[in-house]
């Protein structure tokens, strides 16, 4: 009896890649993984592997192996999830309208007033106006640090 064994790998494959692209999402809320998505890279890769090993095991011994049509299919399937990944975190991403109101460099910024990291108002003015501790003159500069929100 010479029956025909399932192509595991061609199956694993897209489900590597599948999992590459969804995985994205919730790993974009720290930035080492929002920046440059290294993880969905490496499962990409995985995955394009063991497509790789399926589609030589389908067309390589094809009395051994099942997938000659179903190989090639989840194969195009897989690329063009890995395409349209790429085109998100490459092109889409970046097509962000410029900020027409934003401050230039060297240009004054407009007042304003936040709360600081105690929860206290602070205004723009009063940070330029007030003397530094141990001396008494008013700083030349502000360095403004905003940490990150959960919004």
């Amino acid at each position: 009896m010479n029956e025909r064994r399932h192509n595991w790998h061609l199956w694993l494959g897209f489900v590597v890649c599948a999992a590459g692209f969804v995985g994205y999402l919730p790993l974009a809320r720290f930035p080492f993984t929002r920046d440059v998505p290294w993880v969905s890279f490496l499962l990409f890769a995985a995955g394009a592997f063991s497509l790789g090993i399926g589609l030589k095991r389908a067309f390589g011994r094809p009395e051994q192996f099942r997938g000659k049509i179903l190989g090639p299919v989840l194969s195009l399937i897989s690329l063009l999830v890995i395409g349209l990944f790429c085109f998100f975190i490459f092109y889409a991403a970046k097509q962000l309208p410029r900020s027409t109101g934003a401050p230039q460099v060297g240009q004054k910024a407009p007042d304003f007033s936040l709360l600081d990291a105690n929860q206290q108002t602070v205004t723009l003015a009063a940070l330029l106006t007030t003397p530094l501790p141990g001396s008494q003159k008013p700083p030349k500069g502000v360095l403004l640090i905003f940490y990150r929100g959960y919004w």
